[in-house]
């Protein structure tokens, strides 16, 4: 499924936000959770053998991590652009996940 598919979706809410009811709502239907890219990435690679892509991948959380917690990445985005980070602000599994990802990347 591509992502304008994933819009359609019936439930689909691309912010994160408002009373606890609307984001629990959210959490799982349409909220982007930082720690699958490092999994995505090392699934990318193999597969397709394009580093330069993967690299593309996580190039937006590498300028993220200077951003909204510095020297860390959120637990949650966004699923709509430009995929505002939410949560907490200082998630290690999502740290630790992209530079997993990233490390596997840059060999």
């Amino acid at each position: 499924m591509d992502y304008a598919a994933a819009q359609e979706e019936p439930g689909y809410q691309g912010h994160y936000g408002g009373a606890p009811r609307d984001r629990d709502g959210a959490y799982h239907q349409g909220t982007v959770w930082g720690w699958l890219m490092g999994s995505f990435v090392l699934a990318h690679l193999p597969v397709y053998q394009d580093r330069n892509a993967a690299l593309r991948f996580l190039e937006p959380l590498g300028k993220q991590i200077t951003s909204h917690g510095l020297g860390t990445l959120s637990e949650i985005f966004y699923g709509d652009a430009p995929f505002t980070p939410r949560g907490c602000i200082a998630q290690a599994w999502t740290v630790g996940e992209v530079l997993r990802g990233w490390r596997a990347t840059l060999g």
